[in-house]
């Protein structure tokens, strides 16, 4: 009895599956609707503006999930234009100021536009993206073998091959799987690619502070920083959207902030001074196994991917040797030796002088033994 009482029901139901289908579909429209109303009141969003062409132009814009999980906090909010005059930003700071915040903010708030919601800005000024692209965090892959650097690099690999003009892409560090010189060659050639032969929407987040040059080079980058104040020794995180690009990481402070030993943070700063000072030619570095103590006046700069040029070198190449007396030439050689540091190279170069004043004859022959001393100098530094 039970048996055909159940059989005569599903067959009634199955009847009306088609009804039963669109009045579900129309209930789950409903409820995605009322949800969209709900927050966009309660979290004061506003209607975003949807157009056809390039321009994406975002006043006061929060990250759709971070503000709601700071109620003793206010989120604050940053403004962000991508539009012909300037469609790459290239995004520098220190860890922990919110980059990755706002490149998800930004892809949030594309997403939600294009769904039919409300934004979380003052103002939005969307354009229909065709694609949303992503590469943010680092993982590798053991199941098929890949490395963190692969895996990254199929990322991106997916990116410049499927990007067009109307795509937003969103970039979290490239090239920090490998060294730093290929990282930073890589990094500077997909955001050239980008630029040149793509012309997407694209903010690029990154520590290789090189890349801030693209800003000088192309006309579609435009820099931007998060900024951050320094109170005495640490830092304090402002979430500010500023233009311009950051000239430091402040990974020390950052490590003091997770809970390093004051040693290892100590000692990580010596070791970044004379870092700094071997990449400009200007100290002997970690060569002395890191026995070198600098004073902790000493400011700190992010490291260049170029070398600067030793300060004698740049005199030397002003030079015009035949507007020189002889005695000018020789004051001016006192000078540039002084102006080579260490006291073992001093010592050299006041050797090779003397050998050069002994055998040349004349003026003209000294002067020239003179300027290959100073082409030893520059080998030196």
């Amino acid at each position: 009895m039970e048996a055909e009482l159940f059989s005569d029901i599903r067959g009634r139901v199955a009847k009306e599956i088609g009804r039963l289908q669109e009045t579900a579909a129309r209930i789950a429209t409903l409820d995605v609707l009322v949800s969209f109303a709900e927050i966009a009141v309660s979290q004061d969003y506003v209607r975003p503006e949807t157009h056809s062409g390039f321009e994406l132009e975002l006043v006061a814009s929060r990250h759709p999930v971070v503000e709601t999980m700071m109620p003793r906090e206010k989120f604050i909010p940053n403004d962000i234009c991508l539009d012909e005059n300037g469609w790459i930003v290239v995004l520098t700071g220190p860890n922990m100021a919110g980059k990755s915040t706002l490149l998800r903010q930004v892809g949030l708030i594309q997403l939600l536009a294009q769904i039919g919601s409300f934004v979380p800005a003052d103002q939005a000024r969307i354009p229909v993206a065709d694609r949303i692209f992503t590469r943010v965090g680092a993982s590798d892959n053991l199941a098929r073998g890949q490395s963190t650097f692969m895996v990254e690099m199929s990322e991106t690999a997916a990116i410049v091959h499927g990007a067009t003009e109307m795509s937003l892409v969103l970039l979290d560090e490239i090239g920090r799987g490998t060294s730093t010189y290929d990282g930073v060659s890589i990094a500077w050639s997909v955001t050239e690619y980008l630029h040149k032969e793509l012309g997407s929407k694209t903010i690029f987040a990154t520590h290789y502070h090189e890349l801030t040059q693209l800003g000088d080079l192309l006309p579609g980058v435009k820099n931007m920083n998060v900024s951050v104040r320094e109170v005495g020794s640490d830092i304090v995180f402002l979430r500010q959207l500023l233009e311009g690009g950051a000239d430091r990481s402040y990974g020390i402070q950052v490590a003091r902030l997770a809970g390093l030993p004051d040693t290892v943070v100590a000692r990580a700063h010596e070791l970044l001074v004379e870092l700094e000072g071997t990449h400009t030619g200007g100290g002997e570095g970690l060569g002395q196994h890191g026995m070198h103590r600098p004073g902790s006046g000493t400011e700190l700069h992010q490291l260049s991917m170029f070398r600067a040029d030793h300060p004698a070198l740049v005199r030397l190449r002003e030079l015009v040797p035949d507007d020189l007396t002889p005695r000018d030439a020789l004051e001016l050689l006192y000078q540039l030796r002084a102006a080579v540091h260490g006291e073992r190279t001093q010592n050299e170069i006041h050797r090779r002088l003397l050998l050069a004043e002994e055998n040349a004859e004349g003026f003209r022959n000294f002067w020239n033994a003179c300027c290959s001393v100073l082409v030893w100098c520059g080998k030196r530094n």
